[in-house]
């Protein structure tokens, strides 16, 4: 084409080993003739603590949304609890490169009311509370 084109790329930052990136793009030519654009460098700011956010929408019916950061590689286990204290869902258990992550939470087999969620890895463990409405 001889117009001009604007491109986008996301990577998911939770995937990453790096603090910095390079992209560049590969032009080619009707005749398969090709050139690399410059590259561009991007720095990858990643978090500086650990973090689990109140989940969003709260209160919810039937999904939400739950974030947490981790400011390096750590082994992870993400639970949801009744108020009472039994365990209804384990959402994450494995190990997991620093990043932010988010993971959305389907509580429509669940009954109406006060759930816990819990972050624990080998060196942080949070709790926050989350109502699920009907």
């Amino acid at each position: 084409t001889t117009e001009t084109k604007h491109y986008f790329f996301s990577d998911e930052v939770n995937e990453l080993n790096t603090s910095k990136l390079f992209y560049r793009l590969k032009q080619i030519d009707f005749d398969g003739t090709f050139n690399y654009s410059n590259e561009i460098e991007v720095k990858i700011n990643l978090p500086a603590r650990f973090q689990l956010e109140q989940n969003y929408p709260n209160p919810f019916n039937p999904v939400t949304v739950i974030t947490y950061q981790l400011p390096f590689k750590s082994s992870v286990t993400l639970k949801i609890y009744d108020i009472l204290g039994k365990e209804v869902e384990t959402l994450v258990n494995e190990e997991k490169d620093a990043g932010y992550y988010q993971i959305s939470f389907d509580a429509s087999s669940l009954s109406s009311g006060i759930y816990m969620y819990t972050l624990q890895t080998e060196n942080y463990f949070t709790t926050q509370k989350m109502i699920l409405l009907k």
